[in-house]
């Protein structure tokens, strides 16, 4: 396979070498776009990058100063045949020079800066033009500030008034600030929702008017902020009173085909006949009904009826309710090892007619070599069902998304070389989100039985003189708790822009069986057992943070980064923590050098007790970064970088195993595995494609961690791992 990989780099390399050109399709007298720089001469803490989107034609997106996309739709014979159709399908046309786009964009950004409180900047362009290459250089001048000295309030009078002056604390804009029409804007728009909250339906921030007098004072500004009972574009001929609304009829309006109990309807919404107009509530019962996922659509229209009443109708479209997911993930390396982890998985949104969901699912995982009768089979299916409920607690308890109550059910069976393994679980969920951006799951309950069958007598026997492996490898029953807490900046599938995020785990077993121990039969080792099998006592978190910064032409090009670090440990009535709560790395989705569960532990060799490697730990450190950028049509292509570990805290025999698996401040650098990378994705929208290539630099295991490049495409020098979405 290292020979295929390489004849595939060489036609690449010799498909690039064919044409460097970038410019050969331009016509007479035009010129590639090929840089625009931005330069502030007057102060060195302005961030240029806050006007750069306002610069109206940008080149096309490079890495490195590199599009081979570019050169490709340069392979154009001219003929206009299906050669020419073909290249310029899958390659990027060059961004032609347009002087009138320069001096757009200078008006453009001359708006801008007014905006943000410049007034009277000087933007000027410098065009250099080197072999039909254009560089454009926009150098801004930054105009006058005038600091706000004082501000008054014009108000008319009535309930508004009131209410304004009630709020006056939170007012943004303040003596002191600098002037411009940014924060005006911000605080009108902050203010109108206020009051909107409070009754005034109808109300804007265009009821807001500013005058500024910088005729007074020097570099500064006296400012008046007024309300009035006409919008600025309308006249005071057009005045009307500003009042209060209250609810008056609300009806749900939803197709005759959508079996939906009318109760789970009127229990979401917070729009209440009789009670205040509050723009809050729509957005509450908009969020609640949408969340239910059983509406493709959710309009909720308000209609004035009379001088303070306003109805409501709510305008519902159904959404499909029932369909069929599949998701596959692979991976090989050079040593002929496979990996195939397919998943399909049921869904119905309204199995019981109140936005219940019902998940049935059924996994794979199945690690052979082509030749070889040595594999390991996986099978797994699920149940669960949740409801648009927390627990037994009422719905007015909360004021946005309502959480979701789940349970869940599920059995696994694993077929390995050394052992046969059955699991058999069930948990208790709560889902549920604070604001958009902060999401939780608590898991109050959570059950793990676990059964080991039919060990290989060579493996068995290795445990033996290993307590640590032997506890981990045992039969277990498993009761405890668990959480998981989400924040993201941006929650789409697929973010477009740049954002950051902030996950935790953490579970913890044993501790309320433990209450019951003394009352417990016990077995040789002393540990308090339930159905003949001990009971798990651990706690165990991992924790990962990463941002995503997006740049360059339309956010082209993003650069991904993410730290993650997790560690376990048994105590009580356990002396290891139980083999499906260990660490590993490797995979598509973590070092993407190795395949899933072959890195590690610390600088230990490969465990030959596993026919299939299955190298795991109690912690796991890792980082990874990767630059991604836009290669024509929905193709992107990724350089990346992975770094990590896992290691064992314990070393319970004192063999030298046990201690070049565990976590040391002596072993710690050497044990860090590292590897590089090239990858290719396909973004469809609603679904991302992902392959890549990892190769490792530097491998603990060996005795010469190191690997040259002349090693990286040969034996146990890289994976190719195929997946879904991003890998963080």
């Amino acid at each position: 396979m290292g020979r295929v990989i390489r004849l595939i780099c060489s036609i690449g390399a010799a498909a690039v070498l064919f044409s460097c050109s970038t410019t050969r399709v331009l016509q007479d007298g035009e010129y590639r776009l090929q840089k625009n720089t931005l330069e502030v001469t007057n102060d060195s803490r302005f961030s240029s990058r806050s006007i750069e989107p306002y610069i109206k034609q940008r080149p096309n997106s490079t890495f490195f100063g590199w599009n081979p996309f570019l050169n490709v739709y340069n392979w154009t014979n001219g003929k206009g045949g299906g050669w020419d159709r073909f290249v310029q399908k899958i390659g990027v046309a060059p961004v032609v020079y347009d002087p009138d786009l320069v001096e757009s964009s200078i008006e453009n950004i001359s708006s801008h800066l007014e905006y943000l409180g410049y007034y009277n900047s000087d933007v000027k362009s410098e065009i250099h033009v080197k072999k039909r290459r254009v560089k454009v250089n926009y150098i801004v001048t930054l105009g006058k500030r005038f600091v706000i000295k004082d501000i008054g309030f014009v108000l008319p009078e009535g309930e508004i008034r009131e209410e304004f002056l009630k709020d006056t604390a939170s007012v943004t804009v303040r003596p002191g600030d600098w002037l411009s029409e940014a924060a005006l804007d911000a605080e009108s728009e902050r203010s109108s929702k206020y009051l909107r909250d409070k009754g005034f339906y109808g109300f804007s921030k265009n009821y807001y008017f500013f005058e500024a007098d910088t005729l007074f004072h020097p570099d500064s500004a006296n400012l008046e902020m007024s309300i009035r009972n006409y919008t600025r574009n309308e006249t005071p001929q057009d005045a009307r009173p500003l009042n209060r609304f209250r609810i008056g009829d609300v009806s749900f309006t939803y197709p005759k085909s959508l079996k939906i109990r009318e109760s789970i309807l009127t229990n979401l919404n917070t729009i209440i006949p009789g009670s205040l107009y509050s723009e809050r509530n729509v957005n509450s019962t908009y969020s609640r009904l949408s969340s239910l996922n059983v509406f493709s659509s959710v309009n909720i229209e308000m209609n004035q009826a009379d001088t303070n009443i306003v109805d409501c109708s709510i305008n519902l479209t159904q959404s499909k309710l029932q369909g069929v997911k599949l998701n596959l993930e692979a991976s090989s390396n050079s040593t002929g090892l496979f990996g195939i982890s397919p998943q399909i998985s049921y869904y119905h949104k309204n199995i019981f007619r109140g936005g219940e969901w019902l998940n049935l699912s059924f996994m794979g995982n199945f690690q052979f070599k082509f030749n070889d009768d040595v594999r390991s089979n996986e099978f797994g299916v699920s149940a669960g069902i949740s409801f648009p409920k927390f627990l037994f607690l009422p719905y007015r308890l909360f004021k946005g998304a309502i959480p979701r109550t789940e349970i869940n059910l599920s059995y696994n069976y694993q077929n390995r070389p050394e052992y046969t393994r059955n699991i058999i679980s069930t948990s208790l969920i709560i889902n549920g989100s604070v604001g958009p951006k902060f999401y939780y799951q608590f898991y109050p309950l959570q059950l793990n039985i676990v059964r080991l069958f039919n060990l290989d007598p060579k493996f068995f026997k290795s445990l033996e003189s290993d307590p640590f492996m032997k506890n981990a490898y045992q039969d277990h029953f498993d009761l405890g708790l668990g959480g998981n807490l989400y924040y993201t900046t941006n929650a789409e599938v697929i973010p477009k822009t740049s954002f950051f995020y902030t996950r935790l785990q953490f579970d913890i077993a044993g501790n309320l069986l433990s209450a019951f121990k003394p009352l417990m039969e016990k077995d040789g080792n002393g540990s308090g057992m339930i159905w003949n099998t001990p009971f798990s006592q651990y706690v165990r978190a991992e924790f990962q943070i990463g941002k995503t910064w997006r740049f360059g032409r339309n956010g082209g090009q993003a650069l991904a980064a993410r730290f993650l670090a997790g560690a376990g440990r048994a105590y009580g009535n356990s002396n290891a923590l139980p083999f499906e709560k260990h660490f590993y790395s490797g995979g598509a989705n973590s070092l993407r050098g190795w395949q899933a569960r072959t890195v590690g532990p610390g600088i230990a060799p490969m465990d030959s007790s596993f026919v299939i490697p299955n190298q795991t730990g109690d912690m796991k450190l890792e980082a990874n970064i990767e630059y991604r950028f836009h290669l024509g049509w929905k193709f992107e292509g990724a350089v990346f970088a992975d770094a990590g570990n896992v290691w064992t805290l314990r070393n319970n025999i004192g063999t030298q195993q046990s201690e070049l698996s565990m976590l040391t401040w002596k072993n710690f650098g050497r044990s860090i595995a590292m590897n590089w990378g090239v990858g290719l994705r396909l973004d469809l929208n609603f679904l991302l494609l992902r392959i890549d290539m990892g190769m490792k630099l530097h491998d603990p295991a060996r005795s010469s961690p190191w690997l040259r490049p002349g090693e990286w495409l040969r034996r146990d020098g890289y994976a190719v791992h195929f997946g879904v979405g991003y890998p963080f």
